[in-house]
């Protein structure tokens, strides 16, 4: 792995890390509950990915240091939430919510880009279809699993755009990286990914759905 590549993981596994630890305080989850859910959101979508290609033990496991990158960055997210906590609460909330929207977004935008590289690079695929079939179940896995470990109804059957904007990611490096620089088309996946997430959370851009209540 080329050391764009490596601190392109270290920025998912942050960001995604922080979004976890970030949910897990919004539930009022003591320490532990932070860490284990800042880390299951920042290797959840990597373990999944590993299951489906058949690696096993997952990734996570035979190289730990993405684990332990995500538990100091949920640690440090712990102890922000507790200084800033001592503010106003609206003020607190407020701060918390764009983090909340950014780190994930840009979690969502470096793990599908990193499933994606992941079975080019280890399986030797080729085949689009099942590069941009793990390349979003990477992305969203590890949002999945903190969302129903908080309670809730996943981010990928609710939010504005969520799983539109990690297939638009997808698409994005697909081609991109067919043509030129797989670093380039990596960066503009993840600006795609970022910007739509930023766009349709502030514009309320949602797909359509049935109301039966």
């Amino acid at each position: 792995m080329s050391l764009f590549m490596i601190g392109f993981e270290v920025l998912g596994t942050i960001a995604f890390s922080v979004s976890g630890a970030i949910e897990a305080m919004k539930k009022d989850m003591d320490l532990l509950g932070v860490l284990v859910l800042g880390l299951i959101t920042a290797v959840g979508g990597g373990m999944l990915r590993d299951v489906l290609m058949g690696e096993l033990p997952p990734a996570a496991f035979q190289t730990p240091w993405t684990a332990l990158v995500a538990l100091c960055a949920a640690f440090i997210a712990f102890f922000m939430g507790a200084v800033l906590s001592k503010y106003h609460k609206e003020v607190h909330s407020r701060i918390f919510n764009i983090l909340l929207l950014v780190s994930d977004a840009i979690g969502l935008g470096t793990f599908t880009v990193l499933g994606i590289r992941y079975v080019q690079a280890q399986a030797g695929y080729e085949n689009p279809v099942l590069l941009l079939f793990v390349g979003v179940v990477t992305g969203v896995g590890g949002g999945v699993m903190r969302d129903v470990l908080a309670g809730n109804v996943p981010f990928i059957f609710r939010k504005h755009v969520y799983a539109t904007a990690s297939i638009a990611g997808a698409v994005v490096y697909l081609v991109l990286a067919e043509r030129g620089s797989a670093d380039f088309a990596a960066s503009v996946s993840l600006l795609t990914v970022l910007v739509l997430r930023l766009l349709a959370a502030k514009f309320k851009w949602n797909l359509p759905i049935v109301h039966l209540k």
